[in-house]
């Protein structure tokens, strides 16, 4: 099944998007990008009388970055603790957290360096329930005859590709920046698409390069000669990728939260336990349908670096749990780098206590 955003719609489908989109144009970021699960919250195991839930996704859904979501959409991992997951895509971090603070959705997935800032800034009540990627999974594509970018100091002067003004891609470049001594200010940002189309304006000159997803890196490298990939993960250790809800969803919806994290950490661990991925691809196809995926070689590739950095050095017995160490060096870093205010306690900030137990 293709992912597409429908032109008709039934009446549930027709007010729930309503509602997306009215909460997106209240806090004024936009209109939301109504894309769901396939067709209208549907999910790989039947829907039937299970509880519907949504989930914000901070990128377009065609994209193995999304592959746990997807997967336990497909093969029915929310659906056997009772859920009717519907995916509904947001145009970036900043817009997916106004609109879970609005009460919306229930979950979304950001970096770490996003929950900080919006915590420390802006007071925002939102809790980490659940640590996916262990390090970021961005890239910087860029043209190897125009512009290489091979150091931070190669981005400076020039204008980087981001899909939205203050989320995680913006945020990373910054990240980058910052600890390599250079004022992030110092580098233009430009909203351009998450698509390999937009490599157009790279080698056009208009932008030295932008931020996209390891997979959408892999199809780029594959099909041009003359892209060059820049791996932030040297620079960052903050952006990790956690699951976030607000702290009112806690009290309200916690047994909700847990079956919904008992879901996903069933479709991580089906997907770490695959060594090929045969499986994992076989399901996704059998629902999904889009050039990443499609493609066998770039598939895997994504997925073998996706499955890197949900086990880091924790192992397969700590998936999905938050490294406290980890996490508050991640918030040590961000106020080093000038980013978010120090003084505040990050342990605070996370919640193990929803997830299931190994």
């Amino acid at each position: 099944m293709r992912i597409h955003t429908p032109q008709l719609f039934d009446r549930r489908s027709f007010l729930k998007n309503s509602a997306l989109a009215l909460a997106a144009a209240t806090v004024g970021s936009g209109v939301l990008v109504a894309c769901g699960s396939g067709d209208s919250g549907s999910n790989g195991g039947g829907g039937g009388g299970n509880e519907k839930v949504t989930y914000l996704s901070i990128l377009p859904l065609e994209t193995l970055s999304l592959a746990p979501e997807l997967l336990g959409v497909a093969g029915g991992y929310f659906a056997k603790h009772g859920l009717d997951v519907e995916l509904q895509a947001t145009k970036g971090s900043a817009q997916a957290v106004q609109t879970l603070l609005s009460g919306v959705g229930l979950v979304t997935r950001v970096g770490q360096i996003d929950l900080m800032t919006a915590v420390t800034k802006a007071n925002q009540p939102l809790v980490n329930i659940g640590t996916l990627n262990r390090t970021t999974m961005l890239r910087f594509v860029y043209s190897k005859k125009n512009h290489p970018i091979e150091k931070p100091e190669d981005m400076v002067g020039q204008t980087m590709g981001v899909p939205s003004e203050g989320g995680t891609s913006d945020n990373v470049v910054s990240l980058v920046l910052a600890n390599a001594g250079i004022d992030p200010s110092k580098v233009k940002r430009q909203v351009v698409g998450l698509t390999p189309g937009t490599f157009n304006l790279v080698e056009q000159g208009r932008i030295v390069g932008y931020v996209v997803s390891t997979d959408t890196a892999n199809i780029l490298k594959a099909q041009n000669p003359d892209v060059g990939v820049f791996e932030p993960a040297e620079w960052v250790k903050a952006d990790c990728q956690c699951y976030v809800t607000t702290k009112s969803a806690l009290q309200e919806k916690g047994e909700t939260i847990r079956k919904f994290m008992a879901g996903l950490r069933d479709a991580v661990a089906a997907m770490v336990a695959d060594e090929n991925f045969d499986e994992t691809i076989k399901v996704l196809r059998s629902k999904y349908s889009f050039s990443t995926l499609d493609d066998d070689n770039i598939a895997r590739q994504s997925l073998q670096a996706a499955r890197q950095s949900w086990l880091g050095t924790e192992g397969a017995d700590k998936l999905l749990v938050t490294n406290e160490e980890q996490w508050t060096a991640g918030y040590q870093e961000l106020v080093d780098a000038g980013l978010v205010p120090g003084g505040a306690d990050a342990k605070a900030w996370f919640d193990n206590g929803f997830l299931p137990s190994a």
